[in-house]
């Protein structure tokens, strides 16, 4: 068997723009990897995000992939990426390829290959850009069908846009992501003006490495870290400071070390949340298989677009189906 590795750089233009504490776009631009079996045509896909954040760009995304050619086309597997890359876009593109092409080949869905159970239709967040609290407030009203709001926040003002989503949407049940830009200062009048509006989980209030007060206040509302938490590795430094975290597969490296990051966590009693970034149905598919494990599922990436690749997952309103084998996996 020879297996080729081919990465492909796409845009696609999002619904509007998607604006959070960091800033605004107006496309998602991802990278697929795609491992294909030159003799027998079987290929499988993967989708990344590259996010600045983590100091990734999509040149430097595309370059760590394409330096695994040899590699792949030599037969390296999932386990040994874990070894090879560091958790990151770039190995969460190769190996849920790898995953979509080891189903593709023995014929069996991916959810049996990673030690899962069948998954189900879920039910994901819908995402609220930060905005005023105007502004916010027709969003909300906009989407008040849906039963799971996830809002972006901002920092100064966030009393008045919580307040203000909540009006719009009166029953459904809400999220807030801070994004990292609440301060000490702010935290606890936040918390309250939350409360006020019935908010059932916050994101990553304060930032990385700067989140040790949430040991010490009193958190009536449960914290769930996400741009503190990557991998397995950053598990030891949550104690005492979150109750739930925020899976991506971007940050974990793909859905080999997903798995056993949200089996570890569980273990250590943190509540689960499946996320994206704002990507294809390709890039939501993987999740997919972990999200009637969580307890909050926020795939809602495709939806955020003004189109979406074909064939792409089935949404029914905030109901997300499992993928199709066409799609992945």
């Amino acid at each position: 068997m020879t297996r080729r590795l081919t990465v492909t750089v796409e845009r696609f233009p999002i619904a509007g723009a998607f604006t959070i504490a960091r800033g605004s776009r107006t496309e998602a631009v991802v990278v697929l990897a795609t491992i294909t079996d030159e003799a027998s045509g079987v290929a499988g896909r993967g989708e990344c995000v590259p996010y600045a954040r983590y100091g990734e760009t999509v040149e430097s995304v595309r370059e760590l992939i394409e330096a695994q050619a040899e590699a792949i086309a030599a037969g390296t597997s999932r386990a040994d990426l874990l070894t090879s890359m560091k958790a990151g876009a770039a190995r969460n593109a190769l190996d849920c390829a790898l995953f979509d092409f080891e189903a593709k080949q023995l014929g069996k869905p991916a959810w049996e290959i990673a030690g899962l159970t069948e998954p189900a239709i879920a039910t994901t967040a819908y995402t609220l850009s930060l905005g005023t609290p105007k502004s916010m407030e027709e969003a909300a009203r906009a989407a008040s069908t849906r039963p799971l709001l996830k809002v972006k926040l901002g920092g100064e003002g966030d009393p008045e846009r919580i307040a203000a989503v909540r009006r719009g949407a009166p029953d459904s049940r809400l999220i807030v992501d801070a994004n990292e830009a609440w301060r000490a200062d702010t935290i606890e009048a936040n918390l309250v003006a939350c409360v006020a509006a019935g908010v059932g989980l916050i994101e990553q209030p304060l930032p990385a490495g700067e989140d040790a007060l949430l040991a010490e206040i009193a958190r009536p509302i449960p914290i769930c870290a996400d741009e503190s938490l990557h991998d397995r590795a950053g598990l030891d430094a949550l104690a005492q400071r979150y109750d739930a975290i925020n899976i991506k597969l971007d940050k974990a490296g793909g859905l080999t070390e997903a798995v056993m990051l949200a089996h570890e966590a569980r273990a250590r009693g943190f509540s689960l949340m499946i996320g994206c970034m704002v990507g294809t149905s390709l890039a939501m598919a993987p999740a997919m298989l972990l999200a009637h494990h969580a307890d909050y599922v926020d795939l809602d990436g495709p939806l955020l677009l003004a189109r979406d690749r074909e064939p792409g997952l089935r949404f029914e309103g905030s109901l997300i189906h499992p993928p199709a084998r066409e799609l992945w996996g």
